[in-house]
């Protein structure tokens, strides 16, 4: 048996809170359609979260807590290794349940997978981080010193494109600081959630100090506003991350809201071919280009457009769509066949408009067939008016904008209201240096399509692509998920007498 699809009763999945599958009992919990987006046929169903659900998996994170603060740095991280340890050696399980409800292939799936357990292994180290300063005799007699603290209760609010990833991001930082965390994924590919919950358990985490809520907007807007969730951290589309934001910091919690994107990748003449060309459909069409990092605009300078189309054009033709659980499938269904239909839309509205259509994923015979398939799609000559540009398309579609010089190419990207991640591509080291430090994007990638850091550098963008302070993993995740003390200390000296002192203290005394 496959995780590809349940056999038997169709699969329900539950929620997980105080260490066991919840919610079962529930009979008029609302539900949810969990479809395989490769076939386009009911896979089961998920429950959805009320009000009192998730004040049950508050309350037993709120406990939790209590004890979890306390428990050492070396036994947090201890059980996150043997979390690491268990996701690694069945990952493939894992692998299979994100292709059968999100649609990507299997080798993506184990891709997103590694690029979690990344974050856990730098969460395994968090004690560097967590130990703060000292300094002895700061004032005459006086040692100062900063510990940092968890927050308390924290919830995550994931999207359906990395089910098993984007929750690792998150979650390994709040524990090893000694949070507890309450995981809302999407309802879209929900069995990711339960699984890991699962193996956290598995690997010595206390009951209740991770759970996980199922649900749509009623359980993220429970979250939001509940007086006892102290920090929430967000990934998703910008308009529900302005939303998520403005809600939760309007009740005083601290916000991590990373947003939509819309990423250019910037070729200069004097770039190669075809490296540039396979990184284009490599970061374009890669999960069916649901990727809050794929490249979806290529900014063609003056005059390597023509060219590089047609190179770009040539690689499509070989991509390999179908189901993702097939041998040899490079590219896998878009989530949705709503999702498929808005996408496709775009294509239809980038012809309207003037575009050309240089590659048509509409036509592919994928596209023809059952689930939820679109064809890798080239669109050239494309305006910064048109819709195909102006938003977040989340698909694979990849359109080219071509401009007369670096600088046109500059304005372009600051321009646009997105600034999470962007590439340049040139054998040009001064062209590089100049676009890294002008264009005004979070994340840049030289020679690289897809600049996502390693874990242990922050994740986030600029502009309408984040919202909040801090970025995701690394040190801003720490910082984002403890809150600082400093201590300042004088023990007596029986031979010294300092008598009252009315005057403003300082360090110099």
């Amino acid at each position: 048996m496959t995780a590809n699809e349940p056999t038997g009763e169709q699969l329900l999945v539950p929620h997980f809170i105080a260490g066991k599958r919840a919610g079962l009992d529930r009979a008029e919990q609302r539900r949810g359609l969990i479809v395989n987006p490769a076939t386009g046929r009911k896979r089961g169903e998920v429950l959805f979260a009320d009000d009192t659900l998730v004040d049950e998996a508050v309350a037993a994170a709120k406990e939790a807590f209590q004890s979890w603060r306390e428990v050492s740095i070396a036994r947090r991280t201890a059980v996150l290794f043997s979390f690491r340890e268990l996701l690694v050696a069945r990952r493939r399980q894992l692998a299979e349940l994100i292709t059968a409800e999100h649609g990507k292939t299997v080798d993506d799936a184990l891709g997103e997978i590694a690029r979690g357990i990344d974050v856990v292994e730098f969460a395994c180290g968090v004690g560097d981080i967590l130990r703060g300063g000292y300094s002895e005799n700061a004032s005459s007699g006086v040692d100062t010193y900063s510990t940092r603290h968890p927050l308390g209760v924290v919830a995550g609010i994931t999207p359906f494109n990395f089910p098993a990833m984007v929750p690792m991001w998150m979650f390994p930082v709040a524990l090893a600081a000694g949070n507890c965390f309450i995981l809302k994924p999407s309802e879209k590919d929900p069995s990711a959630s339960v699984f890991l919950a699962e193996l956290l358990s598995e690997a010595g985490l206390p009951d209740g100090v991770f759970s996980v809520v199922q649900g749509d907007k009623e359980a993220v807007d429970c979250l939001l506003q509940h007086p006892d969730v102290k920090a929430v951290s967000f990934v998703g589309s910008t308009p529900i991350a302005r939303y998520v934001y403005e809600q939760a910091t309007s009740r005083g919690k601290r916000v991590q809201a990373l947003g939509g994107a819309k990423n250019h990748m910037v070729v200069l003449p004097d770039a190669d071919l075809d490296i540039t060309a396979d990184a284009a459909v490599s970061a374009g069409f890669g999960s069916a280009g649901e990727r809050c990092m794929a490249i979806s605009v290529v900014v063609a300078v003056d005059p390597v457009g023509d060219e590089l189309v047609d190179a770009i054009a040539e690689r499509m033709a070989r991509v390999t769509v179908g189901p993702g659980d097939r041998p040899g499938v490079e590219m896998g269904p878009l989530v949705t066949e709503a999702h498929r239909d808005r996408v496709a839309s775009y294509v239809a509205a980038a012809e309207s408009d003037g575009a050309s259509v240089v590659v048509d994923g509409r036509r592919h015979e994928a596209a023809g067939g059952e689930g939820f398939f679109l064809g890798p799609t080239l669109i050239d000559h494309v305006g910064a008016e048109m819709s195909c540009y102006r938003d977040e398309i989340f698909g694979p579609v990849l359109s080219v904008v071509r401009v007369g010089s670096f600088e046109e190419a500059v304005s372009l990207v600051n321009a646009n209201p997105y600034g999470n991640g962007t590439a340049v591509f040139t054998n040009d080291g001064g062209a590089a240096r100049r676009y890294q430090r002008e264009v005004e994007v979070g994340m840049v990638g030289v020679n690289i399509p897809i600049p996502v850091p390693v874990a242990y550098y922050p994740f986030g963008g600029w502009k309408d692509s984040l919202f909040g302070d801090l970025h995701a993993y690394g040190r801003d995740g720490v910082a984002f998920y403890t809150k600082g003390k400093v201590v300042t200390a004088r023990w007596p000296d029986p031979a010294v007498r300092h008598g009252v002192q009315l005057g403003f203290p300082s360090s110099s005394g």
